[in-house]
């Protein structure tokens, strides 16, 4: 119904029907035309993944748990050379960096930015939400449903034009991408006319300029425009996801019978269809009564009983539901060991787990929304055009094992005479030193200057030739 009315308001607007819903049928026919009875959209993954299965939900929270808890800040660019050997280095490295990266990295960053931190053009988001909020809710959609909306709330007119007063994170699994009727999806324009949210029988249409839209690579394309929305990473664990919610209800089924279903029948002679109804109604009454001796009854002939289904631990649906687990986690990019796992779970994996999960997913998916608010937010604001907000994960528990590698190499390159005093506190984040003697190159021994090191004059022979 939705979708008829919004070809009917589209062929109003624009002359004949859009494409713009064949991607949840791209996604349906994609997984074999039926292969799985859950539906491949957006509330999908929402209904029957992260508002019912455990497992998706506790995977995605402490994802967007520690998104929201990772420091960023907003810095002045004053050396555009520095800025662009530093991008070459983040996106060579994306990930995890050696200790002579993070040295690089720190050198070039001190380098790149000025001292002026600025603060974040807009106190909150929007009067409903904290930028904590904003950042863990932009997490949970990405992996939900690999696509991020991002409305720009700007005065269409007065001192203010095309300056954003609010940002909204729009509904992922509600939003739909409406084509342009005259340009080609392999053009040098934008094929995207619109985003339109439906939800019911309302649509909300918004300007394609005012929505940053980030997703996840979709191989998934064709002349629909199925691949300008990203690939949910649970459209491929959808047989897994559907398994647990199976596994989960078979167990609660189980426990409410109190074991496994059968037939109960008479042994040498049959039980009569009155017979059968009365034992069955006393069973009933059995298992309603919290007497003890309500449990104890006669009948009058030999039954028997003939078991249908197997048994909880025949079918092993703990087995299963671990398999699943495991596959949930690894399409998510995350570590089943951290989701109270007893197996092969320690302390020492468990921080390497918890390093490997910040490096792998949560500082990736925090560069897609850093790119995409340097470029499309931050120069909107007068006095940020040449500035840069910056998420740094190095200040987190999890990664402070790096950072004292990074300061043992800091060290040992200023006992070698390689970097100054001044050079290294900005390494580690400590503020410079207004000291001359502080920018001197020297050396371990003695603190002597390099120039001082490498002069004969200073060397143990010099004062043997002044005794002779």
């Amino acid at each position: 119904m939705a979708n008829n009315r919004l070809s009917r308001i589209l062929r109003a607007a624009f002359g004949k029907e859009q494409s713009y819903n064949k991607f949840n049928d791209a996604f349906f026919w994609g997984l074999g035309g039926g292969y799985t009875n859950y539906d491949t959209d957006g509330q999908s993954y929402l209904d029957n993944g992260y508002n019912v299965n455990p497992v998706v939900y506790s995977v995605i929270n402490q994802q967007s748990t520690k998104t929201a808890s990772i420091p960023y800040a907003i810095h002045k660019i004053e050396d555009k050379e520095a800025k662009g050997k530093l991008n070459l280095l983040r996106n060579a490295t994306k990930s995890d960096l050696t200790p002579q990266q993070q040295i690089k990295k720190a050198i070039l960053e001190n380098k790149a930015y000025s001292n002026e931190d600025l603060e974040m053009p807009l106190e909150t988001p929007n009067p409903m939400q904290t930028w904590s909020e904003f950042h863990s809710l932009y997490k949970t959609f990405l992996k939900l449903t690999g696509n991020v909306y991002i409305y720009l709330l700007c005065p269409e007119d007065g001192i203010n034009k095309g300056t954003p007063i609010a940002v909204y994170l729009l509904p992922s699994h509600l939003t739909q991408i409406v084509l342009k009727s005259d340009v080609g999806l392999l053009g040098v324009e934008s094929p995207i006319q619109s985003y339109m949210l439906i939800e019911g029988n309302q649509y909300i249409e918004f300007e394609a300029n005012k929505v940053i839209h980030i997703k996840y690579p979709n191989p998934n394309y064709d002349q629909d425009g199925s691949h300008l929305y990203g690939q949910s990473p649970l459209k491929s664990a959808l047989r897994n996801l559907q398994s647990s919610n199976k596994g989960l209800d078979l167990n609660i089924k189980t426990l409410q019978s109190g074991g496994a279903f059968g037939l109960i029948h008479g042994k040498s002679i049959p039980l009569q269809e009155g017979q059968a109804k009365e034992i069955k109604e006393r069973l009933v009454e059995m298992n309603n009564n919290s007497e003890d001796l309500a449990k104890i009854a006669g009948v009058s002939a030999e039954v028997g009983f003939t078991r249908l289904s197997l048994t909880s631990a025949e079918l092993q649906p703990f087995e299963y539901l671990k398999f699943d687990t495991k596959q949930i986690c690894n399409v998510l990019g995350w570590s089943d060991k951290l989701l109270n796992s007893d197996e092969g779970s320690k302390y020492d994996n468990v921080s390497q787990f918890r390093k490997q999960v910040v490096t792998d997913n949560i500082q990736p998916d925090l560069m897609l929304l850093q790119d995409a608010l340097n470029t499309s937010f931050l120069p909107l604001f007068k006095g940020y055009e040449n500035s840069e907000l910056i998420y740094d994960v190095s200040e987190l528990p999890e990664m402070q094992e790096d950072t004292k590698q990074m300061v043992d190499w800091a060290v040992l390159l200023l006992d070698r005479g390689i970097l100054n005093r001044n050079e290294v506190r900005e390494i580690v984040t400590f503020a410079r030193v207004d000291d001359d003697s502080m920018n001197i190159y020297t050396v371990s021994n003695d603190v002597l200057t390099l120039d001082e090191a490498i002069e004969s004059s200073f060397s143990i022979d010099e004062p043997n030739k002044d005794k002779e």
